[in-house]
């Protein structure tokens, strides 16, 4: 892995299901996330994806490509146009840093809206033997700060 290869894109349909499995799996209850009627009357055309939503398909699309052993270390997003129902959300990445065992990859949500996502992800490869790589303690256990949809939201193990 090199700075500058290019992920394969990843092409997801935002469907409705999504959306609002995606909204009570993370315990998101807000109405913009499972009620059409009372996301239009908040002024929106329809229900949106929520961030811990997004958040999980950008670390799901990096590991898929990096392997189930690799570890998320840091994933940093900023949400954009939102992931409406009926529209397809493409995934892509580049690597932007390669550091000993680990790789930070600049990641892209693009929709018919424009970007929904933009971020990084720093992953920590396995070893050379296939085992992962654990922290000091370890555990690979994280915090996750984040703020409201709209703002941007970071995980760290």
């Amino acid at each position: 892995m090199n700075v500058g290869d290019t992920l394969p894109p990843l092409e997801i349909p935002v469907t409705r299901t999504l959306i609002v499995a995606g909204a009570i799996a993370s315990r998101d209850y807000q109405d913009v996330h499972h009620d059409a009627e009372l996301a239009r009357e908040k002024g929106s055309p329809d229900v949106f994806m929520n961030i811990l939503t997004t958040n999980g398909l950008v670390g799901r699309y990096v590991t898929d490509h990096l392997g189930p052993r690799a570890v998320l270390r840091k994933v940093a997003i900023r949400l954009g146009a939102p992931n409406y129902p009926g529209d397809t959300m493409t995934l892509t990445g580049t690597v932007t840093a390669v550091r000993e065992s680990e790789v930070e990859i600049r990641v892209v949500g693009a929709n018919g809206l424009g970007h929904h996502v933009t971020g990084t992800v720093t992953a920590e490869l396995p070893a050379a033997d296939g085992t992962a790589y654990e922290t000091a303690d370890g555990t690979a256990d994280g915090t996750v700060d984040g703020t409201a949809d709209g703002a941007a939201a970071e995980v760290r193990a």
